[in-house]
């Protein structure tokens, strides 16, 4: 079996880029047409809005599995609608598996013994997507409880060759409030830096980039480098990038001469570009799906402009 890290460059080297979309659906910004089909099929609200998020995040997979590497699912949309969202949400990590998708659940995790353990095992299903509930090649982690909460989580991912990503610096405004206090000369997060560059080296010491990751968000561009030279073979999810404001020469830092070493997240830009006025005008309201496709080819481009081609 191959690692998550083999299976995650093979995939970005074959597409030259390391874009990923994040499938973060609400119910009030939905294209109308997949409202109104959902609407028709009837049943109570949870399972209208279940199935119009199944439906376009299908679509989107379909747009966008011959462009980028991976998708990241955003849970907590499928979460607030009960049993019919977790439904919908396994289908849409089984469909985007079999397009040949790596599946990023991003659940943000994080608990003790038995109870991390139960996580683990519902998500991180590794290269065989049956080997988990959700079926999900990576899943990330908020190591904020403490460095055993990621134990139960570092074996799963030795087991079944599956990734993570530990919430390190992450990209809303207000991480500073607990991320930057200083103990013993180190931020918070340099200490949690740390923690995940000695678990990932130590799994996963054969790998260039090994399977224990880090999330790091594009909003802090000068944190993003030197995190990169404090996590040298760390893989890192970088959010942040478009909507809340980070941009691609603000997650070069993350890269290394042959473009690899991260993937950089775009959710609402790329799900939501019919909104914006420059798609609206080019292709119209029921030109969502065309929208969806130059969002993320731009975003492609963008990244190409800053990081180096991918080898």
């Amino acid at each position: 079996m191959a690692s998550y890290s083999e299976r995650l460059t093979a995939r970005v080297s074959q597409l030259n880029t390391p874009a990923l979309v994040g499938l973060d659906p609400r119910w009030d910004q939905l294209p109308a047409d997949v409202r109104e089909a959902a609407q028709s099929a009837g049943g109570n609200a949870a399972a209208v809005m279940a199935r119009g998020f199944e439906s376009f995040c299908c679509e989107i997979v379909d747009i966008v599995a011959p462009l980028v590497p991976a998708v990241k699912p955003q849970i907590a949309f499928f979460e607030q609608l009960g049993p019919q969202g977790f439904t919908a949400l396994a289908r849409v990590i089984s469909h985007a598996r079999a397009a040949g998708l790596i599946v990023i659940a991003d659940a943000k995790r994080g608990d003790i013994g038995s109870t991390a353990t139960a996580y683990a095992d519902a998500w991180l299903a590794g290269e065989d997507s049956t080997a988990a509930p959700f079926g999900a090649d990576a899943l990330t982690v908020n190591a904020y409880l403490g460095d055993d909460t990621l134990r139960p989580f570092v074996e799963k991912s030795v087991s079944n060759r599956a990734g993570l990503y530990i919430l390190v610096r992450t990209s809303n405004p207000g991480a500073a409030t607990f991320q930057d206090r200083i103990s013993e000369n180190h931020k918070l997060f340099e200490t949690v830096a740390d923690v995940v560059q000695l678990l990932n080296s130590s799994h996963w010491p054969d790998d260039t980039y090994g399977s224990i990751g880090a999330v790091v968000g594009a909003t802090w561009p000068k944190e993003l480098m030197s995190l990169r030279a404090r996590m040298p073979n760390t893989p890192f999810l970088v959010p942040g990038y478009g909507s809340q404001g980070g941009t691609a020469a603000d997650v070069a830092g993350a890269f290394d001469l042959n473009g690899h070493g991260a993937l950089v997240n775009s959710s609402r830009a790329i799900n939501f570009a019919f909104q914006k006025q420059e798609y609206a005008e080019q292709f119209g309201p029921a030109g969502w799906r065309d929208s969806i496709q130059a969002a993320t080819r731009q975003m492609i481009e963008d990244l190409q402009m800053h990081i180096p081609t991918t080898a």
